[in-house]
């Protein structure tokens, strides 16, 4: 858990530091939240799919999501306003680190012809976003428990200004981007 952060404080601050040459330690870009959403547009058939998705991204994240409603009424989603369109969870600190770790070095060498992410994904402000069509490459779900195989999006949100900061701050994390 902690192993991560004090990677980020002994090895990854001082290696952004002399390539960026920044004046001060202030300026060098750390990883300030990771936001896990899971949509699930067939809760409006059958609402018990959503307790089905809050409990798997509760094992996931070992944090309690939130459960998104829609704002507006759209008639050509079937989608009225109000209805539970998808859950979310937002990880800082401790939690976030040791998602990280997981998510890197159990869970995507578990995809199927896992090659490395995509190192495009990034939106011009430092932060970067990325899919996954299944909740199974985690470890802490049960293969046989699950209804429905599902995918989330996971957006790793930073205080870097861009995107090449950005990506050397995730890489020296561990995050295996594709060559």
């Amino acid at each position: 858990m902690a192993r991560l952060k004090d990677t980020y404080v002994n090895e990854v601050a001082p290696a952004m530091m002399k390539k960026f040459e920044y004046k001060s330690v202030m300026q060098i870009p750390r990883l300030e939240k990771i936001v896990i959403n899971v949509g699930c547009g067939e809760a409006r058939d059958n609402p018990k799919v959503v307790d089905a998705i809050v409990s798997d991204v509760m094992q996931i994240t070992g944090q309690k999501p939130v459960v998104c409603k829609a704002k507006k009424s759209v008639a050509n989603f079937k989608v009225r306003e109000g209805m539970t369109i998808g859950v979310k969870v937002t990880l800082r600190g401790e939690r976030m680190y040791e998602f990280l770790d997981r998510f890197f070095n159990l869970a995507l060498p578990r995809v199927r012809d896992f090659r490395g992410i995509n190192p495009n994904s990034f939106d011009g402000r430092g932060n970067y976003s990325m899919g996954i069509k299944e909740q199974l490459i985690f470890p802490e779900i049960d293969y046989d428990k699950i209804d429905k195989v599902r995918g989330m999006d996971i957006c790793f949100v930073t205080t870097a200004k861009t995107d090449e900061e950005s990506r050397e701050l995730l890489s020296l994390m561990g995050a295996p981007f594709a060559r």
